[in-house]
């Protein structure tokens, strides 16, 4: 892969990584023309390109860090003290430890993603080598995106986040995982479901990111690397994309914020369907570039 190509993968990555349109589909469908155009680069359904894919998300995670820096070093901090009070208490977690009951509220959307992910991962894939039915998943996004903006003020807060509440927004995250469902997107408008309060919900959804996006790297890369090997991607590329997504990432979050505060997420219904309607007429298809 051409390094100016890598590039361009971290700049759609970064651009569409936090606003609810559905990176994964901006990159698979980048990829189509890329590969129409006669460019080199592996199918978006191998092996090889899931996994840069995996790395340009985990080069955003580094814009997560960059905006929530002040939440996320308390959270962190917190958690710690959490744990250590959880320890010398017997081990029974009490209702004011509030930030390691979250650390394990987050675990059980891990679980609940890793569950789906590992049980419908073959089929997930096969839809990274049909845009048609992209096209699909772009529409249903839009369709959620528009019924968020119109939910009254949610109620409820951190501590009233229930294990049933993590199981639910994990349950959307795996299913984010098939290209045009976008994960900000199902996370955050699963929370707003649930009840949670828009703050809460993008925070929840943003930090959640963290340890889903690097296991799902990790169990790729150990995929790659025990069967077909980097043999059309090289290292070079791969820390290219990955630089270049986290810059372009941060500007992408901040946006998104700005929207996702004000209720105004249904401006990007408007392009999520023309998207779709695009692709329905055939014009990022590969036979017709």
């Amino acid at each position: 892969m051409a390094l100016w190509i890598a590039a361009l993968l971290g700049v759609v990555q970064g651009i569409f990584m936090f606003l609810p349109v559905s990176s994964t589909a901006h990159l698979v469908l980048t990829q189509h023309f890329l590969i129409g155009q006669g460019h080199d680069i592996p199918a978006p359904e191998s092996a090889e390109m899931i996994l840069f894919d995996l790395v340009v998300h985990v080069g955003t995670l580094v814009s997560i860090v960059l905006v929530f820096w002040p939440s996320l070093s308390k959270v962190t901090w917190r958690i710690g003290q959490d744990a250590w009070k959880w320890a010398g208490d017997g081990g029974r977690i009490r209702s004011e430890l509030l930030y390691l009951r979250l650390a394990l509220l987050c675990a059980v959307s891990v679980l609940a993603t890793a569950v789906i992910g590992f049980t419908l991962k073959a089929g997930f894939e096969r839809i990274f080598a049909a845009p048609l039915a992209v096209a699909g998943t772009l529409t249903l996004t839009g369709i959620l995106l528009w019924w968020t903006d119109g939910l009254r003020p949610r109620p409820r807060g951190l501590r009233q986040i229930t294990p049933k509440t993590a199981l639910i927004i994990g349950v959307a995250q795996g299913f984010a995982l098939i290209p045009g469902l976008s994960r900000s997107g199902m996370t955050i408008t699963f929370a707003l479901f649930a009840g949670l309060k828009r703050r809460w919900a993008a925070e929840y959804s943003f930090f959640l990111a963290i340890p889903t996006i690097l296991a799902a790297t990790g169990v790729q890369f150990l995929e790659v690397s025990g069967s077909v090997g980097l043999r059309d991607l090289d290292w070079a590329a791969l820390v290219t994309g990955f630089l270049v997504a986290a810059a372009v990432g941060v500007i992408s979050l901040k946006l998104v914020l700005f929207f996702l505060y004000r209720a105004r997420l249904k401006v990007f219904s408007f392009y999520l369907w023309i998207l779709a309607a695009v692709v329905l007429a055939g014009f990022l298809e590969p036979t017709h570039v």
